[in-house]
């Protein structure tokens, strides 16, 4: 079963730049976007590609954050939200529950360039995330995947020291991803891949993408029941359309 995250910042957008061909060549089983910026109907002219089910959770204000699941793998239940409130309004996550895994897609809150939402996305919306996952796991494993907004460690990001308690690199940030982990998580990523210059996001100045200097911010996290069945991780950073590329997760039966 292969599964792919995306941050499109914007879905209407990336559908101009080739998104369709990506999913044609890719060919996963379950796509999981984050700030889609858009509702429905907002994209009505978009043929889903056949044989994909969309499960749509679009943030109420217009043009801002939103998830987005297709699946052709049929889930046996869909939720939308977690149950933390400006996150939910915000279309912040959804969960579909497969036959061995629940899988949960998310788009962590930005602590802002100010940090001014910081205490707000480490203290109730890590803590809240923290929760719900922790209690699907006590039910069958969870995958967890999307923009986490968070670099974890200095391999993960091109310049850890000027960049120490910006948003995104934060000790509190970083410090909740770790309680992310310790709550029975593991970064798939780094099961296979140990290497520096693993970035998913490029600021659009100065040519960071064309110089690698990036972060990398979107993941997939697993249950450690589901070890044994991890088969490869992988981040796509030749695909375009975006500031984030496209990273994901194969597990085996």
């Amino acid at each position: 079963m292969k599964l792919v995250s995306f941050n499109v910042n914007g879905l209407r957008a990336v559908l101009k730049k080739g998104l369709d061909i990506y999913l044609m060549e890719e060919e996963a089983d379950v796509y999981c976007f984050q700030e889609i910026k858009a509702m429905p109907d907002q994209v009505e002219d978009w043929n889903i590609p056949a044989g994909y089910q969309a499960f749509w959770n679009s943030a109420e204000r217009k043009g801002y954050s939103g998830t987005l699941t297709l699946t052709r793998v049929e889930p046996q239940s869909y939720k939308p939200g977690i149950g933390c409130e400006i996150g939910d309004i915000e279309g912040r996550a959804q969960t579909l529950e497969f036959k061995d895994f629940y899988l949960v897609n998310v788009y962590t809150p930005n602590s802002k360039g100010d940090l001014s939402r910081l205490d707000y996305r480490t203290q109730v919306w890590d803590a809240r995330f923290r929760e719900h996952c922790s209690t699907l796991a006590e039910t069958k494993p969870v995958v967890f995947c999307g923009d986490l907004n968070v670099a974890h460690k200095e391999i993960d990001l091109a310049n850890p020291k000027s960049n120490r308690n910006n948003a995104g690199f934060t000790d509190e940030e970083r410090q909740a991803f770790t309680e992310h982990l310790q709550a029975g998580f593991v970064d798939t990523f780094r099961v296979f891949n140990k290497e520096p210059q693993q970035y998913s996001w490029w600021s659009y100045r100065a040519g960071a993408r064309s110089r690698n200097v990036g972060w990398r911010l979107d993941y997939f996290c697993a249950s450690q029941q589901l070890r044994d069945r991890l088969d490869n991780a992988f981040i796509r950073q030749y695909v375009t359309g975006s500031d984030h590329c496209p990273v994901g997760l194969e597990l085996r039966d």
